[in-house]
C-alpha cells in the first residue's frame, strides 16, 4: 500500500475506513475516516513510503499522547502498514476558526473566549515543559457542542517540517489568532488562512481598533501587549499563556460556557476594570451563541449564523445614571416642567379605551356578519368546514421554510455538514453548504447515488419550482418529495420520487419547474454530480434555496 493507494473507501491496517480527504501538507495527506472496531470518526494522518518525517511524526505522536488538557485532541494511535506510516487522532465535529473567519470577525467577546480557551490549555502544556507548534485558525475547532478543541498538537508541526516549536512561539501564534478573530484580517506581511493582510503604518501593525471600529479597548491592549515590540503605552509585554490567560479572565470571565450575551461580559470586565470609563460595546442586536448545538432540524429563526458574519459592534458614550430623588428622577435646569395633572390624565385614557372599545366591538360584529354570509348557500347549506393544520397553504409567492436537515442515507455516513444545513435559507447569499470531497469523478467519486437536503414547509404546502442558488459549474442536481405520505420525511432514497430535474448547471440560480404543482410538507434538493474544485476533486455548494408555492 502506498500513500496513493489510501482512498475513499480503503480499508487501512485493517480496521479504519478512508472517508474524506480533509488537507494535504507537503505530500503527506490528513483523512477523515471511521474506525470500523470502535464505530467511530477519526483522523489519520497519512506519510508516503520512505518519507523521513516518518520519525518526527513518531515522535511528536509520543508527545503528543501525553498531554491531559482535554482541549487538545488525543492522538489515538501510530502505526506503519505495508510501508505506509499513519497516524489516528480524534475526530471532533464542528468548525475551525479558519472557516468561521471566512465570514468576517468575531465578536469581542467571542474573540476573547476562544483565545482563552486556547491558551489555557497551552498554559497547562507549557507546565510539562512541551508547545504546540503550529496553533493556527486551521488548527482551533469550536465543535458543534460549543467547546473549544485544538488539533494536531506536535503532529501538525511534524508535518510541516518546522520542528517541535517552543512556548514562545505558542504564544505568538495566540496573539495572531487573537487579532485575526478581532479584525478579520492576517497580522502579516502576506494573505493567510484566507485572511487578508493587516494594514501597517510606518513598518508597525495597525492595532486591532484602528483596523475595526467596536473592538473593545482592553482586547486591543492585550493584542498589542502579545505582538507589538515594544507595545504601545508602555505596557509591559505578555510573554507567556498563563499571562495571556490571566489578562483575557480579566475580559471575558473564567467560564468555560460560550459566550451568549455580550452585556455578561462587559459587566464582569466591568466589575474587574477591565473595560474603560469611556466606551462599552453594545451590539445592534444581542449575538449569537459560538455554537449552539444544530438541532435534526433547525429553525430559520434560530439558524446558526452564529458562525456566519459576527454581529457588527459600536463604541457608545456612558452615561452616567441621573442621582435619584424622591421622584427616582432629577429634573435638570433646562428642562421644561411637566404640563397638565394626575386627573387630567386619567380622563385622557378612560377616554382612549372607550374608543378602542368601540372600535372592537365594530370589528366583532362585521366579522360575524361575514361569517354568516359566507356559512351558508342560497338552498340554506352550510357550507364551513373546520380548518386543522394540515390545510394546504395558499399558493402563490414563496413558502416559508421552517426547517432543514442533510440528507445522506447509507452507504453515507450523515456527515455532509448537517451544522451549515441553515445556511441555504438565511437570506444570505455569503453564507453556504457545502458536500463533503469527492475524487475522480463528478458523480460522487462513484461512491453513493447523492447527497441533499430537506426542507420541512411545517405543513402541507402546493409547490410548483424551486430555485437553487448554486456555487461552480456543473452541478446535476434534482427535485424530490416523499414517494407515499408526503407528510412525512422518508429516510431512505427509495421513498423519495423526482418531480423536476436539471443537468450540469452553470453557477448561478437554477430553477427547477415541477411538470405539475405538487402538494407536499417535505422537499428534498438533491444533488447527483458536483462542479470540479481543484484537480480531481468535486464538491457541491449551495448558498439559497426558495421554494415557491
Amino acid at each position: 500500500m502506498s500513500n496513493q493507494t489510501v482512498s475513499p473507501g480503503a480499508l487501512l491496517a485493517g480496521r479504519y475506513r478512508i472517508a474524506e480527504l480533509l488537507a494535504e501538507i507537503d505530500g503527506a495527506r490528513v483523512w477523515r475516516a471511521v474506525d470500523e472496531v470502535l464505530s467511530r470518526a477519526v483522523v489519520v494522518d497519512v506519510l508516503p513510503v520512505g518519507d523521513p518525517r516518518t520519525n518526527l511524526l513518531f515522535d511528536a505522536a509520543r508527545r503528543a499522547a501525553a498531554a491531559a488538557d482535554p482541549r487538545f485532541l488525543r492522538v489515538l494511535d501510530c502505526d506503519m502498514h505495508d510501508g505506509v506510516t499513519y497516524c489516528v487522532r480524534e475526530w471532533a465535529g464542528g468548525r475551525p476558526l479558519e472557516r468561521m473567519l471566512s465570514s468576517g470577525p468575531l465578536t469581542g467577546q467571542q474573540a476573547g473566549w476562544l483565545a482563552r480557551e486556547v491558551s489555557e490549555a497551552l498554559e497547562n502544556l507549557h507546565r510539562t515543559g512541551l508547545a504546540h507548534g503550529s496553533i493556527s485558525p486551521a488548527t482551533v475547532v469550536v465543535t458543534d457542542a460549543g467547546a473549544i478543541k485544538v488539533v494536531g498538537l506536535a503532529t501538525e508541526a511534524a508535518l510541516r517540517s518546522t520542528g517541535p516549536g517552543s512556548p514562545e512561539h505558542d504564544v505568538r501564534a495566540l496573539g495572531e489568532l487573537l487579532y485575526a478573530s478581532l479584525t478579520g484580517r492576517w497580522p502579516g506581511p502576506a494573505p493567510a488562512w484566507g485572511l487578508q493582510p493587516a494594514p501597517v503604518e510606518h513598518g508597525r501593525l495597525l492595532s486591532p481598533r484602528q483596523v475595526r471600529a467596536g473592538v473593545p479597548r482592553s482586547l486591543d491592549d492585550i493584542s498589542d501587549r502579545l505582538l507589538s515590540n515594544p507595545p504601545r503605552h508602555h505596557a509591559p509585554p505578555i510573554t507567556s499563556a498563563a499571562g495571556l490567560s490571566a489578562a483575557l479572565s480579566g475580559v471575558v470571565g473564567s467560564s468555560h460556557e460560550p459566550p451568549s450575551q455580550m452585556d455578561e461580559t462587559v459587566a464582569i470586565a466591568r466589575q474587574n476594570g477591565s473595560v474603560d470609563d469611556a466606551t462599552q460595546i453594545v451590539p445592534p442586536t444581542p449575538p449569537p451563541a459560538l455554537d449552539p448545538t444544530p438541532p435534526a432540524y433547525q429553525s430559520n429563526g434560530q439558524e446558526h449564523s452564529a458562525y456566519s458574519t459576527a454581529a457588527e459592534t459600536r463604541p457608545v458614550r456612558r452615561q452616567a445614571p441621573p442621582p435619584p430623588n424622591g421622584n427616582g428622577h432629577r429634573r435638570r435646569p433646562d428642562e421644561p416642567k411637566p404640563k397638565g395633572s394626575w386627573g387630567g390624565r386619567i380622563l385622557i385614557l378612560l377616554a382612549v379605551l372607550a374608543l378602542l372599545s368601540v372600535i372592537a366591538m365594530a370589528q366583532f360584529l362585521l366579522k360575524g356578519a361575514m361569517n354568516s354570509d359566507q356559512g351558508t348557500d342560497d338552498a340554506g347549506g352550510d357550507k364551513t368546514a373546520p380548518q386543522t393544520s394540515t390545510t394546504p397553504s395558499a399558493t402563490g409567492g414563496p413558502a416559508k421554510i421552517v426547517g432543514a436537515k442533510s440528507f445522506d442515507p447509507p452507504p453515507g455516513d450523515g456527515q455532509e455538514h448537517p451544522e451549515d444545513v441553515g445556511n441555504t435559507y438565511d437570506g444570505k447569499p455569503s453564507t453556504t453548504w457545502t458536500t463533503m470531497s469527492y475524487r475522480n469523478k463528478p458523480n460522487l467519486g462513484g461512491l453513493k447515488d447523492g447527497v441533499g437536503i430537506v426542507y420541512d414547509l411545517g405543513a402541507p404546502t402546493t409547490v410548483s419550482k424551486v430555485a437553487v442558488a448554486l456555487r461552480g459549474d456543473g452541478t446535476s442536481l434534482q427535485v424530490m418529495v416523499p414517494k407515499d405520505d408526503t407528510s412525512k420525511s422518508p429516510t431512505t432514497t427509495s421513498g423519495w420520487t423526482a418531480v423536476a430535474t436539471e443537468e450540469e448547471q452553470p453557477e448561478g440560480t437554477a430553477t427547477l419547474t415541477l411538470s405539475k404543482p405538487t402538494e407536499t410538507r417535505y422537499v428534498m434538493v438533491w444533488l447527483t454530480e458536483l462542479p470540479k474544485e481543484s484537480g480531481s476533486k468535486y464538491r457541491g455548494e449551495i448558498s439559497e434555496v426558495t421554494i415557491q408555492k
